[in-house]
Protein backbone atom coordinates (compact mmCIF):
# COMPACT_ATOMS: atom_id res chain seq x y z
CA UNK A 1 0.00 0.00 0.00
CA UNK A 2 1.60 2.89 -0.94
CA UNK A 3 1.04 6.46 0.67
CA UNK A 4 0.07 9.49 -0.95
CA UNK A 5 2.58 11.44 -2.79
CA UNK A 6 5.03 8.35 -2.61
CA UNK A 7 5.75 6.51 -5.03
CA UNK A 8 8.40 3.72 -5.74
CA UNK A 9 11.52 3.12 -8.10
CA UNK A 10 13.54 0.37 -9.33
CA UNK A 11 16.86 1.56 -9.41
CA UNK A 12 20.53 -0.34 -10.03
CA UNK A 13 23.61 0.47 -7.63
CA UNK A 14 26.35 -1.63 -8.99
CA UNK A 15 24.23 -4.00 -10.73
CA UNK A 16 22.15 -5.29 -8.07
CA UNK A 17 18.22 -4.14 -7.85
CA UNK A 18 16.55 -2.18 -5.46
CA UNK A 19 13.21 -1.07 -4.76
CA UNK A 20 13.00 2.31 -3.05
CA UNK A 21 10.07 5.05 -1.82
CA UNK A 22 10.52 8.38 -2.97
CA UNK A 23 8.27 11.49 -3.25
CA UNK A 24 6.61 11.87 -6.31
CA UNK A 25 8.57 15.13 -7.33
CA UNK A 26 11.51 13.81 -5.92
CA UNK A 27 12.51 11.63 -8.70
CA UNK A 28 15.34 13.54 -10.09
CA UNK A 29 17.53 14.05 -7.19
CA UNK A 30 16.99 10.48 -6.04
CA UNK A 31 18.32 9.56 -9.16
CA UNK A 32 21.51 11.71 -9.02
CA UNK A 33 21.79 10.36 -5.76
CA UNK A 34 21.42 6.78 -6.44
CA UNK A 35 24.28 7.75 -10.16
CA UNK A 36 26.67 9.48 -7.55
CA UNK A 37 26.41 6.02 -5.26
CA UNK A 38 26.46 3.65 -7.83
CA UNK A 39 29.83 5.65 -9.44
CA UNK A 40 31.51 5.87 -5.99
CA UNK A 41 31.01 2.29 -4.95
CA UNK A 42 32.23 1.03 -9.06
CA UNK A 43 35.42 3.16 -8.82
CA UNK A 44 35.93 1.55 -5.33
CA UNK A 45 34.90 -2.10 -6.94
CA UNK A 46 37.12 -1.39 -10.40
CA UNK A 47 40.07 -0.59 -7.96
CA UNK A 48 40.07 -3.99 -7.65
CA UNK A 49 41.47 -3.71 -3.77
CA UNK A 50 37.78 -4.73 -2.11
CA UNK A 51 35.31 -7.47 -3.02
CA UNK A 52 33.11 -7.79 -0.21
CA UNK A 53 29.86 -5.06 -1.27
CA UNK A 54 29.43 -3.79 2.24
CA UNK A 55 33.04 -2.92 2.66
CA UNK A 56 32.66 -0.74 -1.01
CA UNK A 57 30.09 0.03 0.26
CA UNK A 58 30.89 1.00 3.53
CA UNK A 59 33.61 3.28 1.91
CA UNK A 60 31.57 4.83 -0.33
CA UNK A 61 29.64 6.41 1.93
CA UNK A 62 32.58 7.75 3.95
CA UNK A 63 33.82 9.08 0.58
CA UNK A 64 30.52 10.76 -0.08
CA UNK A 65 29.94 12.27 3.45
CA UNK A 66 33.55 13.24 3.59
CA UNK A 67 32.76 15.35 0.47
CA UNK A 68 29.78 16.70 1.93
CA UNK A 69 31.68 17.56 4.79
CA UNK A 70 34.00 19.55 2.91
CA UNK A 71 31.38 21.12 1.10
CA UNK A 72 30.02 22.33 4.08
CA UNK A 73 32.99 23.77 5.61
CA UNK A 74 33.63 25.81 2.36
CA UNK A 75 30.07 26.79 2.82
CA UNK A 76 30.22 27.83 6.00
CA UNK A 77 33.74 30.03 5.83
CA UNK A 78 32.26 31.51 2.82
CA UNK A 79 28.91 32.96 4.63
CA UNK A 80 31.20 34.01 7.62
CA UNK A 81 32.90 36.53 5.41
CA UNK A 82 29.47 37.56 3.54
CA UNK A 83 29.96 35.92 0.22
CA UNK A 84 27.78 33.11 -0.93
CA UNK A 85 28.65 29.61 -2.43
CA UNK A 86 28.83 30.86 -6.01
CA UNK A 87 32.38 32.90 -5.01
CA UNK A 88 33.68 30.90 -2.20
CA UNK A 89 36.30 32.52 0.01
CA UNK A 90 40.25 32.83 -1.40
CA UNK A 91 42.57 30.66 0.48
CA UNK A 92 45.03 32.09 2.37
CA UNK A 93 48.20 32.23 1.15
CA UNK A 94 50.43 29.94 2.71
CA UNK A 95 47.72 27.36 3.19
CA UNK A 96 48.12 23.77 2.07
CA UNK A 97 45.60 21.78 -0.22
CA UNK A 98 44.44 19.87 3.32
CA UNK A 99 43.91 23.13 5.16
CA UNK A 100 39.80 22.79 4.74
CA UNK A 101 39.73 20.78 7.86
CA UNK A 102 41.42 21.70 11.32
CA UNK A 103 44.39 20.33 12.10
CA UNK A 104 42.95 17.38 15.15
CA UNK A 105 39.85 16.42 12.50
CA UNK A 106 42.76 15.86 9.40
CA UNK A 107 44.64 13.70 11.83
CA UNK A 108 41.92 11.71 12.95
CA UNK A 109 40.44 11.40 9.54
CA UNK A 110 44.08 10.40 8.63
CA UNK A 111 43.98 7.66 11.58
CA UNK A 112 40.35 6.26 10.67
CA UNK A 113 41.32 5.94 6.99
CA UNK A 114 44.86 3.98 8.03
CA UNK A 115 42.81 1.68 10.44
CA UNK A 116 40.53 1.00 7.11
CA UNK A 117 43.14 0.83 4.89
CA UNK A 118 44.22 -2.08 7.12
CA UNK A 119 41.30 -3.88 8.34
CA UNK A 120 40.73 -4.25 4.39
CA UNK A 121 43.97 -4.89 2.96
CA UNK A 122 43.26 -8.71 3.72
CA UNK A 123 39.35 -8.37 2.07
CA UNK A 124 40.63 -10.26 -1.42
CA UNK A 125 41.29 -13.33 0.94
CA UNK A 126 37.86 -13.31 2.16
CA UNK A 127 35.88 -14.35 -0.44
Amino acid sequence: MNKPGIKQIEVQIMGQSYLLACPVDGEGALMDAVAKVDSAMCRIRDAGKVKARDRIAVLASLNIAFELLQKDALSFRASSFGQTEAEPAPAPAAAAPSATLPQAEEAQLKSLLSRLDAALANDGQLI
